[in-house]
Formats: C-alpha cells, structure tokens, sequence
C-alpha cells in the first residue's frame, strides 16, 4: 500500500495548501492532459508536417520569440508549412508564393477570428470591440472610409499639425529621446477627439494603459482568458479606463453642445449609437494609431542613421513648402502653419522621396504574422490540407525578408524597385481582400509628423553612450508589436534647426 499512503500524504498536503496551489495545480494538470491528447491524434495524410514537440512547449517561444520560433519550425521540418498546437487549437503556418496566393484571397479564412485568438493585444469589450454584430462592423468600416474623404481629411492636416508641435516643443533645442517613447505619441489626433488630443496628460496616459495591455498580452491571457492571473487582471482594468476615458470625451462633447471638426463629430452627427461610437474610437486607436505610431518611430529612426535620405526627405518637404506656399520664405508663420498649408493632393501626390522611405520602412521594420481562422470548408494550400477550424497563419518575413525577392533583406535601401512578377512581393499594407481599410490617413499622418519634424531639427542616431551609431539599429522582429530593440540600446540626439515649430 506505499502508493496510496503516499497518494493521501500528497492530497493532505495540497488541501493544506490552500486555494491558490490547489488552483493552480489543476490548471497545469489540465494543460497536461490537453497537451498528452492533442500528441495522441492522428494527421490525415495530406496534413502539413507536424513540429516535433509537445504543445506545451510551443505556448511560450510563440508568444516570445514568434520569428524565431516560425523560422525554426520551417527549419526543421524542412516543408513550406507546417502545424503545431496551442492547447486545443490548431495552428498552421504557411509559406511560399502560392500559399500566400491562396492565403491572402480565399473567402473562408477570417481575419476577425483568427487574430482575437491568437493575438489578444485589443482590449476586449463584448459588444464595443469584441462580438460585433456585422450591422455594426459594416458601419465601423463605413466611417473609417469618411475620415479619408478629401473634404475631412484635408480638415484634419492642421490639427495633426498642431499636435505635433505642441509635442515637439516641450523637446527643448536639443537632447535625445527614444523614438517609441516621444514620438509614438503623436499620432491621437485623427482618430479620436479634442478632449482627447488637446490634453497630453489623457494622451500619455492613454499610451500607459496600451502598453499595459501589451505588456500584459501573455500565454495564459490569450489561451486561457477566464484564468484570473495578475497579468489579467491588469488587462482587464487598462480595458476599463481605456473605455472610462473614451465615454467621458463623447459625454464631455454631447454636455457641451459644442460641434468641432474631429471624428467624434462625425461619428455623433451621423446617428451612430454609441456602442458604435466607443468601439471606433477604442479599436482604432490601438490598431490606427499604435500602428502609425510604430512606423513613424522606424522612419525617424532610418532617417537618423542614413543622413543622405534625412537630406532628401528634407529637401523634397523644403520644395514643397517653396512651391505650395510661396510667401514661407518671408512669412512669420510658423512652420506648422506653413505645412498646413499644402494642400492633400500636393501631399499624397508629389511626395516620392516620403513615399519610398513609408513603404521601406513597412517592408523592414513591420514584425506582423497574418492571422486568420477557417470558417469555411476545408481548403488546401500548396497541397496541404487546411481543415474547418483551423487557424492560419502567414509571417511576413517570408516575402518581405526574402532575399531572391529583396536582395540583402535587412539594409534600409527606398531606391529599391518594385516586384511585379512575384504574387503579392509586397505586403505592408495587407494583401487580397483585407488591405488596411485606414492606408490613405496613415500615409498622410506619417508625412506630416515626418515633414515637421525634419524642417524642425537636425538629428542621428546614437549609441547606449551616446556616440554617433554607424547606422539605425536592427529591428527585432520578435517584437511582435514594435520591432523595437533592447531599451537603452539607441537614441536620438537632436538639435532645433528652427525657432518656431
């Protein structure tokens, strides 16, 4: 009887232990069992290659290290795809031209699901960002398409302006600041509001609670959702006063009976209810704004190691406010004021230098892994079976690091021409049917913040000890969200090259 003597010895000693180690203790016991019966089953002969480990062992290096991870997985199964678990779900991972053909254009595979599974960075509020009716997604889509009409956006190019420098003169004539702290920032504006927008103490704190969220995106968050972790917890109240702070603007606006030219205006003027309302303002704000943010970070960043292209960038905003607005060179105008203006067109249309240096930049420094899940019928992509069910992914490092099409991948080089034999050789903004719906006020919003900045101040990129680098810094494309390397590891020293902002 020594087993089941012990058997009790250790039941005692868990009940003794109280609530938490028994909690938790069932939790890695169920993670056991679901990792021991998803080892078991057997793969249809036309499944992609299995990773040779149990699931377990996959949680962690996919939600840490994703690039390496997906690299390895190709690596050692030898195949342009392959499976692997995530407890119960089943996630493929597939390459090449011809899958991401199919990938990018078959109508099974839905973005929505896949990515609230596998992602887990948005903050989840039934009804406002998450389970969406398709009446309320479809109206989402619906003002997302009027904020990039001529008329608004053109509207917006003086207050985006004007955040910004505001923001750029509490800089100071000179120092050096970390990009993704100073000017991840500057980007609110255009898809929120002025309560929000015109307080930069909201603004970084909305900023603080969005990091929290990514800081506490973790295995067990994403998988097991209802487990009350620490890093749940905090997602949960981050979520909270994300949302606080986003219905206090619209009641701040709606007491008011003030109308201003923002988004929040046109979302109210036209009826929108306000589930509507929040869950544009609360999503688009991390997937527009943390977006854009992030790569105008990089393109400050490959600017400031590339002093030839800083000089072209600056030369080419230099001729437009010359030929845009003539009376700059003897106008007491700000030089905000003078980028504002330049009309849309002129901005969208004869800005080749910027243009060049965005689409580098998203080529480069652009970490995402397209998710999706098949709602469909089972498909098959480069001869793999894709079952009902199934979540699909697609790295972009596949084509956007691919040397035969990008040849030496990791040098910032905007002189390079574009692929047209290659099936979607460029993906930066999506590819098929889910292009980002938000492209033409992202490209506008970049210019700007580019433009300001670089008439404003002299910069370059420096070390952890504050000597010139050699160049910008490598992206770390196991920073699922940023790309951003070690903190501490680079700066950017500047110097105000004019007076007034």
């Amino acid at each position: 009887m020594p087993y089941s003597v012990g058997i009790q010895a250790a039941g005692a000693a868990l009940l003794s232990a109280g609530f938490p180690a028994m909690f938790t203790t069932a939790i890695v016991v169920l993670l056991v069992i679901v990792s021991v019966i998803s080892s078991l089953h057997k793969d249809a002969a036309d499944a992609p290659a299995r990773l040779p480990i149990y699931s377990l062992f996959s949680i962690v290096p996919f939600f840490r290290r994703r690039f390496d991870f997906l690299n390895w997985g190709f690596q050692v199964t030898g195949q342009s795809a392959f499976q692997f678990d995530l407890l119960r779900n089943n996630v493929i991972v597939v390459s090449g031209e011809s899958a991401r053909e199919t990938f990018f254009s078959a109508k099974g595979l839905d973005l929505t699901e896949g990515f609230k599974i596998l992602s887990g960075a948005i903050p989840m509020v039934r009804g406002v960002t998450s389970d969406l009716q398709t009446k309320r997604i479809a109206t989402i889509h619906k003002r997302l398409a009027s904020v990039q009409r001529n008329e608004r956006l053109s509207m917006l190019i003086r207050p985006m302006l004007e955040d910004s420098r505001r923001a750029m003169e509490t800089w100071g004539n000179s120092g050096s600041f970390d990009p993704f702290d100073n000017v991840y920032e500057l980007t609110v504006r255009s898809l929120s509001c002025s309560e929000i927008s015109d307080d930069p103490c909201v603004v970084a704190r909305l900023k603080k609670l969005y990091d929290t969220l990514d800081v506490g995106t973790t295995p067990a968050t994403v998988l097991l959702p209802w487990l009350p972790t620490p890093a749940m917890l905090k997602k949960l109240w981050a979520t909270k006063e994300i949302y606080d702070i986003v219905v206090a603007a619209i009641a701040a606006r709606e007491q008011s009976g003030v109308s201003r030219d923002d988004t929040l205006q046109m979302l109210l003027d036209s009826g929108d209810e306000k589930l509507v309302v929040v869950g544009f303002i609360m999503g688009l704000l991390i997937a527009g704004a943390r977006a854009t943010g992030t790569t105008a970070c990089w393109m400050l960043t490959f600017l400031g190691g590339h002093p030839e292209w800083r000089d072209k960038a600056r030369a080419e905003v230099e001729g437009l406010v010359a030929s845009q607005y003539p009376a700059a060179a003897s106008s007491s105008d700000s030089l905000s004021s003078q980028l504002a203006g330049i009309s849309l067109e002129t901005w969208e249309a004869e800005t080749p230098v910027l243009d060049s240096i965005i689409r580098e930049t998203l080529r480069i420094a652009q970490p995402h892994t397209a998710m999706r899940r098949n709602l469909g019928a089972e498909i098959h992509i480069e001869g793999k079976l894709i079952p009902s069910g199934a979540y699909v992914m697609y790295p972009f490092s596949d084509v956007h690091l691919n040397p035969d099409i990008y040849p030496d991948p990791w040098k910032f080089d905007p002189t390079r021409e574009r692929e047209t034999k290659t099936a979607y050789s460029y993906v930066g903004w999506g590819g098929g049917k889910t292009t980002c719906l938000g492209q033409r006020l992202a490209r506008v919003e970049l210019k700007l913040v580019t433009a300001l900045f670089l008439l404003g101040f002299q910069h370059r990129v420096v070390d952890s000890s504050g000597k010139v680098a050699s160049g910008p810094p490598l992206p770390n494309w196991n920073d699922i969200l940023l790309c951003r390397p070690p903190q501490g590891s680079f700066k950017l020293a500047y110097e105000r090259s004019k007076t007034t902002l």
